[in-house]
């Protein structure tokens, strides 16, 4: 088969190369996948570059995916399904590749009415987003939720997800207002952090009262700000730190106010763990209820530097390996 694999990290990209590899082997208790789709994340980027910790070489990356089982149990073989986790494409082989093998476990449906490549652009930013919002927080319905870095992958399906539950959203970025990027989702507020404060901002949103949930996706210097935002009993979820890892907060405060935080590690997920978070968010996507994120890339494996540079450049949008159907 053809895979992108790496033998050696390179902060250049220039170790993208299409090789020609064997297929990957059926196990006991495996199945096999006829790769259609896959797409690239900003950690996919990052463990080319040998910037995520644990990736054992050579190494396919790729994170997530979707296909149709082509080897495996009888009950499996021809089922379309998709994919992500925090071991594939760091210690078992990726996406970005012909084919490649997971556990029957994680053969977990495709919705019947996502194309490959929509499906293929579900994995990490749902997973992660169901995890951290529905799992750790349990966010309810009517709750005021804050996100920031709204107008990323994850940000934009948490603003999703929140809406499931008639959440009252507030989006925060870094970037002027534009309702393109919000499409489907009724935001409650929006926070430009570039032209204002932020804690003064959610203040005058919510009326001084604060907001129930935070789903941080920036983290560093906007850590305390955001916490401030909480209101008694508050939850903060936290997937990451930009720009500095140390932060600081009151902790008196924190502790007075009944504050929760989550720290939450997609690449803690398996393939199998995380097909147990997409079978929990697939009735929503058949439902028309949750959307995939938009494409703005395409290619084949022969297109990795190109796809792959398009994400590290922060595009925007979604880029996405497609392969051609063998019927």
């Amino acid at each position: 088969m053809k895979a992108i694999r790496i033998s050696a990290f390179s902060n250049s990209l220039d170790n993208l190369k299409v090789e020609d590899i064997p297929d990957p082997p059926i196990v006991q208790g495996g199945a096999k996948v006829r790769v259609l789709a896959a797409s690239v994340n900003p950690s996919d980027v990052k463990n080319v570059q040998g910037k995520m910790e644990g990736t054992t070489l050579p190494r396919i990356p790729g994170r997530d995916f979707a296909g149709i089982v082509v080897d495996g149990p009888s009950n499996l073989v021809g089922t379309e399904v998709w994919g992500t986790g925090g071991d594939v494409g760091f210690t078992r082989d990726g996406s970005h590749a012909e084919f490649l093998t997971i556990p029957v476990e994680a053969a977990s449906p495709k919705p019947h009415n996502l194309t490959f490549e929509q499906a293929a652009c579900v994995g990490v930013n749902f997973a992660t987003a169901y995890l951290g919002l529905i799992r750790c927080a349990k966010l309810q319905v009517d709750e005021t939720l804050l996100v920031t870095g709204a107008r990323g992958g994850v940000g934009s399906a948490v603003l999703q997800l929140g809406q499931t539950l008639n959440a009252r959203l507030i989006a925060v970025d870094r970037k002027p207002f534009e309702p393109e990027a919000f499409e489907g989702v009724k935001l409650f507020g929006y926070v430009d952090t570039s032209q204002v404060k932020l804690g003064e901002a959610v203040r005058q949103i919510t009326n001084e009262t604060g907001v129930d949930v935070v789903f941080d996706c920036v983290g560093g210097e906007l850590f305390e700000p955001v916490l401030s935002t909480l209101r008694q009993l508050g939850r903060h979820i936290a997937i990451t730190s930009v720009g500095m890892r140390r932060v600081s907060f009151d902790l008196l405060d924190f502790y007075h106010r009944r504050l929760t935080l989550f720290g939450v590690d997609s690449r803690a997920l398996t393939v199998t763990d995380c097909a147990g978070l997409l079978d929990s968010v697939s009735p929503l996507f058949k439902a028309g209820r949750l959307r995939p994120s938009r494409i703005s890339k395409r290619g084949t494996l022969r297109d990795a530097y190109e796809l792959y540079s398009f994400v590290a450049n922060g595009g925007d949008g979604k880029a996405v390996f497609i392969a051609p159907r063998a019927d």
